[in-house]
């Protein structure tokens, strides 16, 4: 894959270094709250989501950002961001882009001037709730900078939405089978600890061995 510039984005909390990320999900249960049946996908979600991928429980992970602090990423995601064209998402083999990132949660890159996020596939059948609040995250990083900064505010945001969503769609599984639950469920506890601000997250962040290497800021994430 001809790639201009990799963001790499290691979406792998340090305390889950060991072997459930590495665990291939089942389909959940409640993969979607109710209201997600499969003609109010295809009739409502697929006309405005089609754009940006081709699976279903992306459509349903977007629409479920609705009335959340993940509004601004939904919109990024369908075009509103520095590149200006919508953002194409789909899970893939993360062991592809090499060896190091096989057990990445999610990867972004910029290919010419449109931005990309791959979603590790052992996440397809993650709550969608989960896989909002990742994305959430993800579409954050809009160019090939990145900074602890950026990284702080944007696990902080990931956690918040968490939070919203299971308060919103109180249905939402929080099976911790599925190692992309258990990932949420871990931000949302350092969230919680830090009295519903950033400070163990950033703790957390920088101690991060996969961001040993970022400059502490980055172009709109300047204050840490």
């Amino acid at each position: 894959m001809n790639l201009k510039k990799i963001i790499l984005v290691p979406l792998v909390l340090g305390v889950f270094a060991g072997n459930i990320f590495a665990i291939e999900e089942s389909a959940v249960k409640n993969q979607y709250p109710e209201k997600y049946t499969s003609e109010y996908i295809l009739t409502e979600l697929k006309p405005i989501y089609k754009k940006v991928s081709k699976e279903e429980v992306v459509y349903v992970a977007l629409d479920m950002l609705n009335g959340t602090s993940g509004e601004f990423s939904r919109k990024a995601i369908l075009g509103n961001n520095l590149s200006g064209y919508p953002v194409k998402i789909e899970f893939k083999d993360l062991k592809e882009f090499g060896d190091e990132y096989k057990d990445f949660d999610a990867l972004g890159y910029k290919k010419g001037k449109k931005l990309y996020i791959f979603i590790n596939q052992k996440h397809k059948y993650a709550p969608a709730g989960a896989i909002a609040a990742l994305l959430s995250h993800e579409a954050l990083h809009q160019d090939e900078y990145n900074s602890l900064a950026e990284e702080t505010y944007a696990w902080t945001m990931e956690a918040v939405v968490w939070c919203e969503i299971l308060r919103i769609y109180p249905e939402t599984s929080d099976d911790t089978s599925s190692a992309l639950v258990a990932r949420e469920n871990t931000l949302k506890k350092l969230y919680e600890r830090g009295k519903y601000s950033d400070k163990y997250i950033k703790k957390t962040v920088w101690s991060n061995s996969g961001y040993k290497n970022l400059p502490t800021t980055s172009p709109g994430f300047e204050n840490l």
